[in-house]
């Protein structure tokens, strides 16, 4: 597999709510992939282990086609067993309560991509940072549709996080009116779930999102 510069552009997460088939999962995910994403995240949180592996194997498949790593929400164990199948291009995310970054990187080894959320903090980032982390998300910047509940961060933590030399990541309420402002204030990939899937043709929201980025 090709892979582009995953380092800069748009970070379209999967929602079972938007996307509850397979049909209309890969269908929107190829519509994406097509728009130009940087990464596409594969986020279910459901119990149903089978159909998880199904689908997230099904992505990597066309990830890998388009040259475009494909980041498992939360389940190293589905990330290293995609990995053994064969799919090299697959990573992982993890958030605060969802394992060991340390652990992630062992398993998945040097060239896996292994994010980590942040949140607002500046601390979380530093110990994500030494963990191994392979980019840092901050966020919610805007109101949220996904995770409403998510506490509120403030756009100046993006330069200040600078200082990790990681790729930082704006997520949470973002969409084309408000990505440009996210840009400017420091962040190379711009997270979103309702900006992609949430309304219209996936390939040309990605598109308008990635017109926000070429002049910030």
């Amino acid at each position: 597999m090709t892979v582009n510069d995953w380092r800069h552009g748009v970070y379209a997460i999967t929602d079972a709510g938007l996307l509850p088939d397979d049909d209309t999962l890969i269908a929107a995910c190829e519509s994406a992939l097509a728009g130009g994403l940087a990464l596409l995240q594969y986020r279910d949180k459901s119990r149903d282990g089978e159909r998880r592996h199904r689908q997230a194997a099904a992505l990597a498949s066309r990830c890998a086609r388009h040259g475009v790593p494909l980041i498992i929400n939360d389940d190293l164990a589905l990330a290293e067993r995609l990995r053994r199948e064969g799919h090299a291009g697959v990573g992982v995310h993890l958030g605060q309560q969802d394992g060991s970054l340390r652990d992630a990187r062992r398993v998945l080894g040097d060239s896996a991509i292994i994010g980590a959320t942040c949140h607002a903090s500046l601390e979380l980032a530093a110990r994500s940072h030494e963990a191994g982390a392979s980019y840092l998300a901050f966020g919610r910047f805007f109101a949220s549709r996904t995770k409403p509940e998510a506490p509120p961060a403030r756009l100046e933590l993006l330069a200040e996080a600078a200082r990790f030399g990681l790729p930082r990541v704006a997520i949470g309420g973002i969409d084309a009116d408000n990505a440009r402002q996210a840009r400017r204030a420091g962040a190379e990939l711009l997270a979103t779930v309702q900006a992609v899937f949430g309304h219209g043709e996936p390939a040309a929201n990605v598109q308008h999102l990635r017109r926000q980025l070429i002049d910030p």
